[in-house]
């Protein structure tokens, strides 16, 4: 079974994924026994620290994860420590910034706005300047930590730097650690898909998408290359690597994990990696039990495969009232454990909010479907974001599910749009009065008549409401004046709070309209995603009448050749065809007939004369055999001879008499040493 991975939010465990499926007897899933693990293997020194920075964020992610409180010295410590190296003036390197970054991200520790703002510049100079795959992914992910504690941080060159790490993979979808790496490496494959992902989210505009494909087919490949044990567990290990590249199965697989799970956030569509392999990566962490390392334990916790939210449709229609659906399902597929949904915020494109009112989502059991109806909402057409949360519904789920903060999802409303007050008319130029105006319905063509002549002007306006009655701006309002000589004018139709109106002044126009009078095929298009009845209407026509074009006038534009008029019907081809060959009279037809039957006429006349009789026709089965074969062949001449005449043309007659000759020199042979045989004995008696 193919599973797939969707990208949105981080929200439980590999354990899910796990859930599923039966695994043996000795996985467990994370249990108190954990935390006390954890908290003996992060013990801190004597003087409150954790080590140095890298295990102090193993340390205090995870006990974020498992939910285990520490001593506020012992967080005031790290924080300490991580605001320390950030507001350090040295040169530090980017792999402590990057833990650094993160410990205080964990923490929520006080750093000043503009310590984050240096940090960030060092490590996008620390990007520029380097080829390293780890050092990339030190600077790209603190980059990346700092803009989820809520900074403004862009990546410049986004698209360059993917294709700098993108460029030391290797075709088994393995990774190098740097350009003169000779050995590729499974564990810095995890460590790639992490800063590609990264780089991703924090591009200023959207990666090439082709790129996104290569990277999700490396992934597929890495996974093919992925090892098992004999009771279903699989792992990633090293393939060729220095002693000291070695990393372990544990530390390499978690590190797989992470890049692909990160990676998959950030990136449309599925991946397809087999499900039995996920299962069996999550029975090598479940069946780690209880790790005897700091390392292990951290790589046990933090590989996990997240759920996800989704909705599986993201446009609703407020004339069909549509539900508002959400799954959540692991990020494999599998189905998540009971929980509730709750709808807690509903925010505007412009990110105003619209509702604050938790409204908890039904669940159709028989679908795994979450879904509430969106008219108590009272959201209008548009775009809006929802905000879910996630709760567990049994208690003792909290020991297996670690759950994530708030998922923010897009959707947008469409709906019927009235069109209402539509007036079109020409006014008088000098005095701005009204000529003569017409109510028209612009839900069905109409078919107005006008007349204007230079010193007029053309004006149409009408208004568009919402279903709740708000006005409605769509994206595009256009009026077209088409020519009878085919020439076209396309004006945009302004929109203020009230209504829509264009007011065309022919005497300002003229030069745009070079001068040709006659009549002007009018058409209103109004359209938007959000509006459901987005039209394109004949409004009628203009007989409108405009001065001599002067001598130095601009000309009508050429108009455009149809590009598929090439392709229209050709000219028909009359073949002629050569007059038949005439034909010899049937008289001397049939005389050249009857001198091609003469020789076999002359071989009957021929038996006749020497006699036919059988008693000299051997009676011993072998001579037998081959006289039979003979006179056999002597008649599939004879036929051959007949066919060459009805069908065969001379070389097919040749291929085959050739066949026939030396079998019949065989058999006649054969038969007539027999036959010279009885003969000579019979004289000698």
């Amino acid at each position: 079974m193919a599973g797939g991975l969707s990208p949105l939010a981080t929200l439980l465990l590999l354990l899910a994924a796990a859930a599923v499926a039966p695994l043996a007897s000795a996985v467990r899933p994370v249990s108190d026994a954990h935390r006390s693990a954890a908290a003996e293997l992060f013990a801190a020194s004597s003087d409150g620290s954790f080590g140095d920075l890298e295990t102090t964020y193993e340390a205090v992610r995870t006990f974020q994860i498992l939910g285990v409180e520490k001593d506020k010295s012992l967080t005031g410590k790290a924080c300490e420590l991580a605001a320390e190296k950030l507001s350090s003036s040295s040169l530090s390197p980017a792999k402590d910034l990057f833990h650094a970054v993160r410990i205080s991200g964990v923490l929520r520790c006080s750093v000043d706005s503009g310590v984050y703002d240096d940090v960030a510049t060092r490590l996008k100079t620390l990007i520029k300047d380097t080829n390293s795959l780890l050092e990339l992914y030190y600077s790209v992910g603190g980059l990346l930590s700092i803009k989820e504690q809520g900074h403004n941080v862009v990546l410049p060159d986004a698209d360059s730097t993917f294709h700098a790490i993108k460029a030391l993979s290797q075709s088994d979808g393995r990774w190098r650690y740097d350009t003169n790496s000779a050995e590729s490496s499974t564990f810095a494959a995890g460590i790639a898909l992490e800063v590609l992902a990264a780089v991703v989210s924090l591009a200023d505009s959207e990666v090439d998408p082709s790129m996104i494909a290569v990277v999700k087919n490396d992934i597929v490949k890495l996974f093919d290359t992925i090892k098992s044990y004999d009771d279903g567990t699989f792992y990633f290990d090293e393939k060729h690597v220095d002693a000291t590249e070695y990393k372990g199965p544990i530390t390499t697989s978690a590190s797989v994990v992470r890049g692909v799970t990160s990676f998959a956030a950030v990136a449309s569509g599925k991946l397809n990696i087999p499900g039995e392999k996920i299962l069996g990566l999550a029975k090598l962490f479940l069946g780690i039990g209880l790790p005897g390392s700091a390392k292990d334990c951290f790589n046990q916790i933090e590989a996990f495969v997240p759920l996800i939210l989704s909705l599986p449709s993201k446009v609703f229609s407020l004339t069909s009232k549509d539900q508002l659906k959400v799954e959540v399902t692991t990020v494999f597929g599998s189905a998540a454990p009971p929980l509730r949904v709750n709808l807690v915020q509903v925010l505007g494109s412009d990110s105003k909010v619209i509702s604050a009112e938790t409204k908890e989502l039904q669940f159709d059991l028989d679908n795994n479907i979450h879904y509430l109806d969106i008219a108590p909402l009272k959201i209008d057409v548009g775009k809006y974001s929802l905000v879910f949360e996630i709760s567990l519904q049994e208690p003792e789920h909290e020991t297996i599910y670690a759950t994530g903060g708030r998922n923010t999802e897009t959707i947008f409303v469409t709906g019927l749009i009235k069109v209402d007050k539509a007036e079109i008319g020409i006014l008088d130029n000098d005095a701005g009065t009204v000529e003569s105006v017409q109510k028209i319905d612009l839900q069905k063509d109409t078919s107005v008549s006008l007349s204007a002549n230079h010193l007029q002007k053309l004006r149409l306006s009408f208004q568009l409401s919402t279903p709740l009655g708000n006005t409605f701006k769509p994206h595009q309002v256009f009026l077209k004046l088409k020519h009878e000589s085919k020439v076209e004018h396309l004006f945009v139709v302004p929109g203020s709070a009230r209504q829509f109106k264009i007011v065309l002044d022919f005497l300002g126009l003229v030069e745009k309209f070079y001068y040709l009078s006659g009549r002007y095929d009018l058409e209103l298009a109004v359209g938007d995603a959000a509006m459901e009845n987005s039209f394109l209407r004949a409004l009628g026509h203009l007989e409108l009448d405009l001065p001599e074009a002067p001598e130095k006038a601009p000309k009508p534009p050429a108009q455009a050749v149809d590009p598929f008029s090439k392709f229209g019907p050709k000219e028909e081809i009359s073949h002629i065809f050569r007059a038949p060959e005439k034909r010899p009279p049937k008289e001397l037809s049939f005389a050249f007939t009857g001198l091609t039957l003469l020789p076999f006429v002359g071989f009957l006349i021929g038996l006749v004369r020497l006699g036919v009789n059988f008693k000299n026709f051997p009676s011993l089965p072998a001579p037998a055999a081959f006289a039979s074969l003979f006179h056999a062949g002597i008649g599939a001449v004879l036929l051959l001879y007949v066919l060459f005449w009805v069908k065969l043309d001379l070389f097919t007659t040749l291929k085959y008499l050739s066949f026939l000759g030396v079998f019949l020199v065989f058999v006649g042979h054969r038969a007539l040493s027999y036959l010279s045989n009885t003969s000579a004995k019979q004289k000698i008696a």
